[in-house]
């Protein structure tokens, strides 16, 4: 199989690229991550933001980007700009639905863009504040959007979730397969 290269630092995308067993390197996509448009759409725009920055220094490439917002009643949930952030985050989603969309978008050697998203509902138990306060001091819901990681800590939260768990992690696997074969990647039969 071909090395695509992953537009992104994440270390949880780069777990689950590893865990499909689809070869990669990685190349961050330094890019401005503001958009006015609903979450749904922006984590498109965004994903493919990245692709593009990403593709213009590998030509000739596959390369793989992805964007993930939390969303709660309309209202994007982004990394938090600091802990006093993180904590009214999670005190939102305490108990309640939210959605986490997240983008893909594959850009072929030949220079074609290939994009979708997914989204997924995910419910949370009622948090107290000492489980925030503590989940805060842990630094881990510094680079997340909505302030959490469902991998981590906040597993124990998740009284349900209607949808794909790769997606919340921040990579759907089933998407980036449908789009990695739309662009004409080669996947060992394996997958």
């Amino acid at each position: 199989m071909e090395t695509l290269v992953l537009a992104s630092a994440s270390p949880r995308r780069k777990e689950l690229l590893a865990m499909a067993g689809i070869p990669f390197e990685t190349d961050s996509a330094d890019v401005d991550e503001a958009c006015a448009l609903p979450a749904e759409q922006a984590v498109r725009v965004l994903a493919e933001r990245k692709a593009r920055a990403v593709a213009s220094r590998h030509p000739g490439r596959f390369i793989l980007a992805a964007d993930t917002l939390v969303e709660l009643s309309g209202r994007p949930l982004g990394k938090p700009k600091d802990p006093g952030d993180a904590a009214d985050m999670l005190r939102a989603l305490s108990g309640n639905t939210h959605r986490v969309h997240t983008g893909v978008c594959v850009i072929s050697p030949a220079g074609e863009r290939h994009s979708g998203s997914d989204t997924s509902h995910v419910t949370f138990c009622d948090l107290t504040d000492a489980e925030i306060t503590a989940y805060i001091r842990t630094g881990e819901p510094m680079d997340k959007a909505g302030a959490y990681a469902i991998q981590g800590r906040p597993a124990l939260w998740v009284t349900h979730l209607d949808g794909s768990y790769t997606s919340v992690v921040g990579l759907p696997l089933h998407l980036v397969r449908s789009l990695l074969l739309e662009a004409g990647y080669v996947l060992s039969p394996a997958l």
